[in-house]
């Protein structure tokens, strides 16, 4: 088989991506994804998410763990990741956050040239269908349907109070390139009638409306990309594992590869692109040297507080919840709304550590049920639980080949904590974190603390609990990175550094991490992306 373009990866990049270069019925176009279809239930529900994300039986769940994590008193970490179409936008909490207008400014200043705040947001605005319609900042017809939280819990109101009490301004937008404030998150959620109230997945918005109605896209799925086949420097075509057979696809014109943080350098280190320290003891033979494929990982290194509650709001394990289930199941069949189109994580809060601070660099989500260990430890009966992160983190990371299997999972090292500024930064946020769930706006549902915190604890207790805790909030980027400089592996056009016919497209090329959750602007890097791709064609 041979198409124009052949994508690895049907992620929130890569659904992006087939649905946009297919779109002028002309142009041919196959994607390889290693999952599954991604539109079961369990998908289109949003709490399905505490199913997914946990890892069990590894349901569209790539569910990977760290190396050995100094930083956390050498606990691995977890690293949840989506494994169908739609990626990781399937399993997450449907959080639509675009980051600060500093940072893709940054960007810019780091030699990623048409990357800026104001050259990005016209592709955020073309990927977006926001249920408030069109305005300077948001999209009103784009694939992607964003809404307000339909039913926002109690205590996440109370949360909003509490550190609007604190000293928070409170923000109802956090997409306009500040994003200071306390409120409500926005979601990937579909508003329309039809599917009001399902999960709006990169797939469900992009992908599948189209999937079975263009001849020149051919979707595979369960097909998972075993290496990138080259002629010289040129990039060729994808071999891949098909019903238990390595079979062959060739690019007339690119092969693109939109694999995410892990997948996408594990593909290049066992297509021989890379460092060969990273490549060669597997046996691999090197086809192009790359000193940054797979380095300048990054990560939002995060800390979680949680409180039991005596009431039975949010979500939790009890007698009172599962006597409600059934007419919250008869309402979100009704009209979408109720406890089940919860994203879990409904409060928002971008703070700064100290007013020297050039914008927010901690982030909370305040979450309606107990967290412990990413849900896999549970908890009976109800409560509440806050993240707080660090935006900016100057921690670096690599992701590396553990052996030549293909199916194999990479060596993920994120470097948490590494830098003693990282951690000095997650433990203010801690406190802060404590301060304003203390607020007397919280005190009906705040019972008794689940995590090991007292009053009055000492410096070195506070220091031991974050590195007994501390782990992910999901947003593992810059292993590809885009720029100039000697760790870069794509240019601004997203083109691998000298071979040719190679893109990378997804959260990878991202060169710094962030102010806030990363699927947003991950598709946003797709949709540009995409005309750029357009445009080398003509």
């Amino acid at each position: 088989m041979t198409f124009d373009y052949v994508i690895v990866g049907g992620g929130s990049a890569g659904s992006v991506l087939a649905a946009r270069l297919s779109e002028d019925g002309k142009t041919t176009v196959c994607l390889l994804e290693a999952g599954g279809k991604g539109h079961g239930l369990v998908v289109r529900l949003p709490v399905g998410t505490v199913v997914m994300m946990p890892g069990r039986g590894k349901i569209n769940n790539w569910a990977f763990e760290t190396t050995q994590q100094p930083g956390l008193d050498g606990r691995r970490g977890y690293q949840p990741r989506g494994r169908c179409l739609g990626g990781s936008s399937a399993i997450n909490a449907m959080l639509y956050i675009r980051g600060q207008k500093q940072d893709y400014d940054n960007w810019a200043q780091l030699g990623c040239e048409g990357w800026d705040w104001e050259s990005v947001l016209p592709y955020f605005i073309k990927s977006e269908n926001n249920i408030h319609g069109a305005s300077p900042y948001h999209g009103g017809s784009g694939p992607l349907q964003v809404s307000d939280q339909l039913s926002p819990d109690p205590m996440t109101k109370a949360f909003v109070e509490a550190a609007h009490q604190y000293g928070l301004p409170i923000s109802t937008d956090f997409n306009q390139g500040d994003n200071e404030g306390v409120g409500l998150y926005q979601v990937t959620q579909f508003h329309d009638p039809a599917r009001r109230g399902e999960r709006c997945s990169a797939a469900a918005g992009y992908l599948h409306p189209i999937m079975d109605q263009r001849s020149n896209l051919t979707i595979k799925t369960k097909a998972p990309a075993t290496r990138i086949l080259f002629e010289g420097k040129r990039a060729v075509g994808v071999s891949y594992r098909f019903e238990g057979k390595e079979q062959v696809v060739k690019a007339k014109r690119e092969v693109i590869v939109a694999g995410g943080a892990f997948g996408s350098p594990q593909l290049l280190q066992l297509s021989g692109v890379g460092r060969p320290e990273d490549i060669t003891p597997h046996g691999i033979a090197m086809v192009h040297e790359l000193a940054g494929v797979g380095q300048n990982l990054q990560d939002h290194i995060d800390f979680v507080q949680g409180f039991s509650s005596k009431d039975a709001e949010g979500f939790g394990i009890g007698f009172k919840g599962a006597l409600r289930m059934p007419g919250q199941i008869a309402q979100w069949r009704k009209d979408g709304s109720g406890l089940l189109a919860t994203p879990f994580a409904e409060g928002a809060a971008f703070l700064k550590s100290d007013t020297s601070v050039d914008r927010p660099d901690l982030q909370l989500h305040f979450v309606i049920s107990i967290v412990d260990d990413h849900a896999r430890q549970l908890h009976w009966g109800y409560g509440f639980s806050c993240h707080v992160c660090v935006l900016r983190p100057h921690s670096r990371g690599q992701v590396v080949l553990q052996s030549a299997d293909p199916l194999a999972a990479p060596a993920i090292d994120p470097g948490f904590l590494k830098d003693e500024r990282d951690f000095k930064l997650l433990v203010k946020g801690a406190k802060i974190t404590r301060e304003i769930l203390l607020q007397a706006p919280l005190d009906q549902y705040r019972h008794k603390d689940l995590f090991g915190m007292t009053p009055n604890m000492s410096e070195q207790q506070w220091e031991k609990l974050v590195r007994d805790r501390a782990d992910t909030v999901y947003h593992p980027v810059g292993s590809c990175k885009m720029g100039i400089d000697d760790l870069a592996v794509v240019d601004n056009r997203l083109k691998v550094h000298g071979l040719e016919g190679l893109r990378v497209v997804d959260a990878s090329i991202m060169p710094t991490l962030m102010s806030g959750n990363t699927n947003a602007p991950a598709i946003m890097i797709a949709e540009k992306a995409a005309d750029l791709i357009k445009a080398d064609a003509t």
